[in-house]
């Protein structure tokens, strides 16, 4: 083994090392919310179940499906990229930020609908307002604004390595594409924690 190998070995390992000890902080923006929602659950058990029925089980389905397509997709650039497949490592990345485009407009689409139908929290809260309902919403739009907050920052982070492997007349940044791979998987992990919490618990038998 080269020394060259053998240093790209140790960057790729020491970025993977920060990239972690920085998801591991990012934990405090969501480790509240989570909290919050136990804490609903269990002293407002009604009107958490009442609440949790007037999410779009369908549309929340949809945006889980499309953000594990995501991460399958930047799953395979990282592992393309360790075979310098610089043409298809891009086309990855593209398919990922797209995917998560769609997320997005998925979801703004969702809370105009929320927002039409009087479910955000207010003078106007169409559910039962001394249940615990208006309190879920509260847990239910900060935790999904905080995570398309997340996710834009992950599309931009994506679509600045597409354009530096688009410009790529070396090899292929592998440390930074990482890095990328793993805040993505963060944000996707995030996800699919939110949705049995916001979508599925109260509709269980």
């Amino acid at each position: 083994m080269s020394l060259t190998t053998i240093d790209d070995a140790g960057r790729l390992e020491t970025v993977r090392l920060g990239m972690w000890a920085f998801l591991a902080s990012e934990l405090m923006f969501f480790g509240p919310l989570l909290l919050g929602w136990a804490y609903g659950r269990i002293s407002m058990p009604d009107g958490f179940a009442w609440a949790s029925r007037q999410t779009d089980l369908w549309l929340g389905t949809l945006n889980t499906a499309i953000l594990l397509s995501s991460s399958a997709a930047m799953a395979l650039a990282v592992q393309l990229s360790a075979l310098q497949l610089k043409r298809q490592v891009g086309r990855c990345l593209l398919a990922c930020a797209a995917l998560g485009v769609v997320f997005l407009l998925i979801k703004f689409y969702e809370w105009h609908r929320e927002w039409a139908e009087h479910l955000f929290p207010g003078p106007d809260f169409a559910g039962p307002a001394h249940t615990g309902a208006p309190y879920f919403f509260v847990v239910y739009f900060s935790a999904t604004f905080l995570h398309a907050i997340h996710l834009t920052i992950g599309i931009g982070v994506t679509l600045t390595m597409w354009r530096r492997v688009h410009k790529s007349l070396g090899p292929l940044p592998q440390p930074a594409l990482h890095a990328a791979g793993l805040y993505w998987h963060f944000v996707d992990v995030v996800w699919v924690a939110l949705f049995p919490m916001l979508y599925l618990v109260e509709r269980t038998p």
